[in-house]
């Protein structure tokens, strides 16, 4: 395992590591990837689940929340999801797998600064996930990403808060607005909503 880089991101220390996995031959990698989220600093995928017991999962080397730059020299920085997903999927028949990831926590910390209510937010959401942002607003630039599901406001947990409620949160704050968020699609896998799809 080769530590690249470190940097700070949304107030969290995330390091860029090579690593090399690996596997038997014919069996899958044992993982569930999920998009990182339009606004992102680094548009990838990000490790979501591990199989119990799957070559990613033996390894000891990744966790939730890692996003995978590249797979065997192969880049997956601003792919499709369905794309990485088939370039994963193409690794069944290897024994070796190398990887670079940015290894970070599957939470997001967003900061936004409002300074008074004339100030729109610019970002819409329903039921908790983030569905629209406006491009150059405060949201945008204070880390909040489109397919995320917000998880706490100001220190409060709005897991299990009604939409309204989150709105009404959201629309009556001023001055620093911190929020926790993670791709909707892991927080559903990770919460049993979803059955993960391993590949």
């Amino acid at each position: 395992m080769n530590v690249l880089i470190g940097e700070l991101v949304n107030e969290c220390f995330c390091v860029s590591m090579r690593l090399q996995l690996e596997k038997h031959k014919g069996e899958i990698l044992g993982v569930v990837v999920v998009e990182s989220g339009w606004g992102s600093i680094l548009p990838t995928v990000i490790l979501a689940n591990m199989m119990n017991g799957g070559p990613a999962a033996r390894s000891g080397k990744l966790s939730i929340g890692d996003q995978i730059m590249s797979i065997n020299g192969t880049s997956l920085v601003g792919l499709p999801l369905a794309t990485c997903q088939g370039i994963i999927k193409g690794l069944k028949n290897q024994t070796q797998v190398k990887l670079n990831i940015v290894s970070c926590p599957p939470v997001t910390t967003v900061l936004i600064k409002r300074p008074d209510l004339k100030y729109q937010l610019g970002f819409s959401v329903q039921n908790g996930i983030i569905c629209s942002l406006m491009r150059g607003g405060i949201a945008e630039r204070g880390g909040v990403r489109v397919g995320h599901r917000i998880i706490e406001i100001n220190g409060q947990s709005v897991v299990a808060t009604a939409h309204e409620k989150i709105v009404q949160a959201l629309s009556n704050s001023v001055g620093e607005i911190h929020m926790k968020t993670m791709p909707a699609a892991m927080f559903r896998l990770l919460t049993g909503q979803e059955t993960p799809l391993y590949i």
